[in-house]
This record gives structure tokens, sequence and C-alpha cells, in this order.
């Protein structure tokens, strides 16, 4: 690999590497979603029925990998998460309906990193009152074996949130944005 010079006046100096570590465009893209409604009330980790969007989409690179809702990451980088709840109330209004992600950076101990919430008033006949939630963050993976994340949904009184097998309702969107800062600090120590 090619020495690179950082002159904090200058800029870049010297050869730059033509390793990973200087890439252009997207390199990791994954979207995933549930295949089937799932009814609950308060806290909900969804565990099953995920599936990769398989209709119009082919994941870039590796993509993730998923074991009873824990999603795992193939290669080191800066990470975008978005997750969509898609909600239905069952007969009483929501004071709060949507969720979190929680990530772990240990393989362990799992945090809620972003939430959000929206209230559903079940003014109509027939449950028919629907909201979407969408939530998301940035997530620096540096290890693969312990930086994971699930997804949870809350909601104040029973509600469902929607899965579909062919249409995105409830998923979630990734996108690796770069490397991880760890790669770039030893690369500038370097």
């Amino acid at each position: 690999m090619a020495q690179t010079f950082l002159n904090l006046a200058q800029g870049v100096t010297g050869t730059l590497p033509t390793s990973n570590y200087v890439q252009g465009g997207i390199t990791e893209a994954d979207q995933w979603r549930i295949t089937s409604d799932h009814s609950f009330s308060g806290s909900y980790f969804i565990t099953a029925n995920w599936e990769r969007d398989d209709f119009n989409f082919s994941k870039i690179g590796t993509g993730l990998s998923e074991s009873s809702g824990v999603f795992s990451f193939a290669n080191t980088g800066i990470y975008h998460i978005q997750a969509n709840f898609f909600y239905q109330p069952s007969g009483n209004d929501l004071t709060y309906a949507g969720g979190e992600i929680f990530l772990t950076s240990d393989n362990s101990s799992y945090n809620a990193d972003t939430e959000g919430y929206a209230f559903i008033h079940n003014g109509m006949s027939g449950d028919t009152e629907h909201a979407n939630i969408t939530i998301s963050t940035i997530f620096d993976v540096t290890n693969v074996s312990t930086h994971k994340f699930k997804i949870r949904g809350t909601v104040s009184n029973t509600a469902t949130i929607k899965g579909h097998s062919t249409v995105n309702k409830s998923y979630f969107t990734v996108f690796r944005l770069g490397d991880t800062w760890l790669i770039l600090v030893l690369i500038v120590v370097l």
C-alpha cells in the first residue's frame, strides 16, 4: 500500500492507496421487512418473520445477516439505519405508537439508540386508521462480531404492526456511508 501524508494546511499529499480505504459509491446497502402482521401491547422486539426485500431490489455488497431479529454486518464501516413502522390500532386510541433501534457494541448489552412515536386517534369505525413512524441512526461498526442491532415496536394499547411479503410496510434500510472512524484514525496516525 502506498504511503499517504496528511498535511493539515495543504491537505493530502503523496500517493493515495488503492485499497478499500479509498472508494467511490455505495459498497453496502440492504433492506429488510416483516412479512406478516404482529399484534401486541407494550413493547415487542420483532424476532420473527423478517425477509430481505426481494421484489425490486438486490442488496449491494454482502448485506446483513439475521438471527432471531438480531442483525449483523459483514463489513466494518459507518452505517445509516432507517426503520419504518406501519401501525393500525385495535379499537383504541394509541397515545403513542412507534419504536426503537437498539444497538450493541459488545454483542450483549443492547441500548435504545433512537426512538420515535406518534399519536393515532381511532375515531373511525372498523379500525381503518393507520400511521407511519420513521426513525434513523448512524452506527460506527468497528467490529462485525460485536456490533449489531435489533428493532423494537412500542405502543400504548393493543395495536398491529403491519407486515407483508411483497410490499414494504414495516421495514428498515441500511446504507454503508464510509469507513469506520477507527480505520480513518489509523490511516492518519500511520
